[in-house]
């Protein structure tokens, strides 16, 4: 496969936490670098990934993550690396169970329990992909969407995500969806090979899976990202990983908002492999606040 080595050692970098040789208290201390960017927060995908890094440096390498549930405290200072506490709750015969912090300046900004599992014989079913989705290779990229725009963040959506995103519904960068059907799908997979360690793939699908998760709130009221007043903002996040994939091979993210209220959406999304397998199932709630309702007093 051929793509943008950059971006994806980027990404890698981010997953390579510093954490050797560090003292322990009740926690596993390690340090999530920092890339430079243009944000004035740091993206929640980065810090869920980076803690499924942390906690799976404390877990037998036979037992993987297979669910998350988290919440964001806190706005990230991009600015700052980030400390991760892992607190190891227990390990049984086959599953084992982390807490995690994320820390800057002492304050946490995610808490999050994540449990793994060793590789076990059980029942098997899964959801049919839902939709005939056309080629990934048939849909325009990001660059080809927003790269003439001269502005920082369509820049970085561009050409500096460590993923290749391409929308299968119309996307809402500039203008709304006026169907105002809650549901889209993009197809991703990072810009160039990734190793073949899983774990390495489950924390970027969770790095992925941040970027257009509360994206159908939007599309259910014909609304653009670039809407005047926007504000979103993720608040918790909840993960569950089926199947091994490689998110250097094509996924389908298929995507649905079933509510939005009280300035708040919930988002549900599943992963599908082109074989048309489940590979892994998110849900988040957002913060979604529109100025013609007024601001918080």
């Amino acid at each position: 496969m051929t793509g943008d080595l950059g971006t994806t050692q980027a990404l890698l970098e981010l997953l390579n936490l510093d954490g050797e040789n560090q003292a322990r208290t009740d926690e596993d201390i390690f340090i999530g670098r920092m890339p430079k960017q243009n944000r004035k927060r740091v993206f929640g995908g980065q810090v869920l990934a980076q803690s499924v890094m942390a906690a799976s440096r404390t877990v037998d390498p036979e037992r993987a993550i297979h669910s998350l549930h988290g919440y964001f405290l806190r706005p990230g200072d991009p600015a700052q690396n980030i400390t991760f506490g892992v607190q190891r709750l227990r390990d049984g015969r086959s599953f084992s169970a982390r807490r995690v912090h994320a820390y800057q300046n002492g304050d946490p900004i995610l808490s999050m329990i994540a449990s793994f599992q060793e590789p076990a014989q059980g029942l098997e079913h899964s959801d049919p992909m839902p939709i005939n989705a056309p080629d990934p290779e048939s849909l325009p990229t990001t660059a080809e969407l927003v790269g003439h725009l001269d502005h920082p963040v369509a820049k970085e959506w561009a050409f500096e995500r460590p993923f290749d995103v391409r929308h299968v519904s119309e996307p809402i960068y500039l203008s709304g969806d006026q169907t105002k059907s809650a549901d889209t799908a993009v197809w991703l997979r990072t810009t160039s090979a990734m190793p073949d360690a899983p774990t390495f793939h489950r924390a970027a699908l969770a790095y992925a899976s941040d970027y257009v998760l509360l994206e159908p709130i939007l599309k259910a009221h014909g609304l653009a990202w670039i809407h005047p007043g926007l504000s979103i903002a993720s608040l918790d996040h909840a993960m569950w990983w089926h199947r091994d994939f490689r998110v250097d091979e094509w996924l389908l993210y298929v995507l649905h908002s079933p509510s939005a209220s009280s300035a708040r959406g919930l988002g549900t999304g599943q992963f599908f492999n082109r074989r048309g397998q489940l590979v892994a199932t998110v849900a988040q709630e957002g913060m979604v606040r529109l100025p013609e309702f007024g601001a918080k007093k």
